[in-house]
């Protein structure tokens, strides 16, 4: 048996780095062309509800590309017509994908229909409510688009995050299902439809991807979107079932797409992409979201990196270490730096709440490209000045090099 091929730890870096599209330059200026791209190469891009900041969804093609049009995402995911690229669906949590995919997902659809794969209360809810999901979803195909709230017997939530009304569960069901989809969004609420009203009719009248078959061709577009990975990091991009995974590897191995290498200091086995790119060096320079794909998976950040990092939105305010809403800054091929931000809309402001420093960086050496990165998301966002607060290591040097800038 050839042994497998062993990486540096600095290389396998490099890897994931350019598959994630940092080895690249921003262009001078970001068009639907260069969006197209990023969204090919990410293959998912994770949606969530926090806008202390731009919702999170926003900021992987500001990452990648600078400051885009955020129309060029908004008309890639709830436009009508031609221009539509992408739908949304339960990939990596919820998620923006690209069309083509969608017929690669019904296997998870068909598994929801049937009770599988669903948050436990969101599954009993289906099993002991089936009358009253048909019926919403009789009223959503009568009726037309609309939100959970229209319904005529929706009911009222019982507030908090997780208090849905029962027309909130149903049509989460029926998302989850297959049997409804996102037509749009009104200030980020979901406009529910029947998918073959809001999706191009060449996608629905694709053949059904057989599980299997669709799964490792999930497991593939993964490994090619992260440039290598373990079996947990693959398995855990699109969230792919834990049951026959390691068949599934072993039959992309098999078939020379993915090739099994170690890398060094590092116990688990990677897989790396055939077709990856090895840069000799990476010159990256971005500001991340929580749920970037770069760092969604906390375990593969911190033994790529060396960077722990931690959501602390749901801790209580006195016992956060870094902050509420916190971006890693990447800096070359290393993270070694994090803020934590806020777009204070009404004085115009982007607020650095926390500014903190990863064990063995230089200040001296993080803070000027890191004032001249939030300087472009501050211009982006359309925020006029960047106040930098006191707390954390970096704050003074970083405060420092924003006034050079102004």
């Amino acid at each position: 048996m050839t042994k497998p091929e062993r990486l540096t730890l600095a290389a396998a870096r490099r890897i994931a780095l350019a598959a994630q599209g940092f080895a690249e330059k921003r262009p001078a200026r970001a068009n639907a062309g260069h969006f197209e791209r990023m969204l090919r190469r990410l293959q998912v891009l994770q949606i969530d509800s926090v806008n202390v900041l731009t919702r999170s969804h926003y900021l992987p093609g500001f990452a990648r590309l600078g400051g885009y049009a955020q129309s060029l995402l908004e008309q890639a995911a709830w436009s009508q017509g031609k221009r539509r690229r992408l739908f949304e669906y339960w990939g990596h949590e919820a998620s923006l994908l690209p069309l083509d995919l969608q017929p690669c997902f019904r296997w998870r659809m068909a598994d929801a229909a049937a009770g599988k794969g669903l948050y436990s209360g969101l599954a009993t809810f289906g099993r002991e409510n089936r009358a009253f999901c048909e019926a919403v979803l009789r009223e959503i195909e009568a009726r037309g688009a609309m939100g959970a709230g229209e319904l005529e017997d929706g009911g009222k939530g019982a507030g908090g995050w997780w208090g849905w009304s029962r027309g909130k569960m149903a049509v989460e069901w029926l998302f989850w299902a297959g049997l409804i989809t996102t037509r749009t969004r009104r200030t980020f609420e979901r406009i529910y439809d029947l998918p073959e009203r809001c999706l191009p009719a060449n996608v629905m009248a694709r053949p059904t991807v057989p599980k299997d078959e669709a799964i490792r061709h999930l497991l593939a577009l993964s490994a090619k979107a992260m440039g290598l990975g373990t079996q947990a990091e693959l398995r855990d991009y699109f969230r792919l079932p834990v049951e026959g995974l390691r068949g599934h590897l072993e039959a992309l191995v098999e078939e020379g797409l993915l090739v099994p290498v170690e890398v060094q200091g590092l116990r688990p086995q990677y897989f790396l992409h055939r077709d990856a790119r090895r840069p000799r060096k990476v010159e990256a320079q971005a500001l991340l979201s929580p749920f970037d794909n770069l760092v969604w998976e906390r375990d593969r950040t911190e033994r790529l990196f060396d960077f722990l990092y931690r959501l602390e939105i749901y801790t209580p305010g006195p016992k956060r270490k870094h902050g509420y809403y916190v971006l890693p800054f990447l800096l070359g091929e290393s993270l070694p730096a994090r803020v934590c931000l806020k777009a204070d809309r009404a004085a115009g402001v982007l607020k650095v709440n926390t500014a903190h420093l990863q064990d063995g960086a230089d200040a001296g050496q993080v803070a000027a490209p890191l004032a001249t990165e939030l300087r472009r998301m501050a211009h982006w966002l359309g925020l006029e000045g960047i106040s930098v607060g006191r707390k954390g290591d970096l704050a003074l040097e970083l405060a420092r090099a924003v006034k050079r800038l102004s």
